[in-house]
């Protein structure tokens, strides 16, 4: 309990000491590139630090910061959100729930960082969104999604939600899949305990959207869905 009461204590101090850095930065001009190195790399590193939790990432050759793509993961604890931070080596956006924005402080720093909100309960606003994802990628962005749609109780891949496929193929960019094992065990999904321990991400290669159409979205919906069971069930990727 004790242990409880003071890492989630030093978290949220140490999150609002981090939000007031994003908006000291942001008076002096710093653009969302900034904000994501400067400020979301190291809170999520230092709160990673702060619960005992080691990450092996694996296959970050992959990545090439250069090339705007789309990173989709599974989603298995709120801790894959640091994982991910910590040690994806790119400039890359969240698409996120819109309601997460709307967080005093912490949301306005997601605002300054460039992370995009999605109105899941409004088809009018989603879309919008999603138009705006695609400008961002035009424009040079990386973005990660979580296809998912929201974190799984037991640890299996659920089924995909079609809009970040339907953005990959707007935007015309390659999707790299992203595996995460093993942060379930570390805050599982309806729970606020911190355990100490150790999970992998793994990044796969890049997959080409050339070839698919918007008839085709099943189809790429699936080739994506295999490559993650297939590193999740530890058979080789091809």
């Amino acid at each position: 309990m004790l242990r409880f009461i003071g890492l989630n204590s030093l978290i949220i101090l140490h999150t609002i000491v981090f939000c007031l850095w994003a908006a000291l930065l942001t008076l002096f001009g710093s653009r969302s590139r900034v904000i994501h190195f400067y400020v979301a790399k190291p809170w999520a590193r230092v709160i990673l630090w702060l619960s005992r939790v080691k990450v092996t990432a694996k296959g970050c050759e992959q990545v090439d910061s250069r090339i705007p793509r789309i990173y989709m993961t599974n989603h298995q604890s709120y801790f894959d959100i640091l994982g991910l931070l910590a040690y994806l080596p790119v400039d890359f956006k969240f698409l996120m729930k819109q309601e997460l924005m709307r967080i005093p402080l912490f949301g306005f720093a997601m605002k300054r960082a460039g992370y995009i909100g999605i109105e899941r309960n409004d088809p009018r606003k989603a879309v919008k969104s999603m138009q705006h994802a695609a400008e961002r990628i035009r424009n040079g962005a990386s973005v990660l999604i979580f296809p998912e749609g929201t974190r799984s109780v037991d640890g299996r891949l659920q089924e995909f939600k079609r809009g970040g496929f339907k953005l990959a193929l707007k935007s015309r960019c390659d999707i790299v899949p992203v595996v995460i094992q093993g942060s379930r065990r570390i805050m599982p999904k309806g729970s606020f305990t911190i355990r100490r321990g150790h999970f992998t991400l793994s990044v796969g290669k890049p997959i080409a959207v050339g070839d698919y159409s918007a008839r085709d979205i099943a189809a790429l919906m699936a080739r994506v869905r295999e490559e993650m069971l297939q590193e999740l069930e530890g058979a080789p990727v091809s």
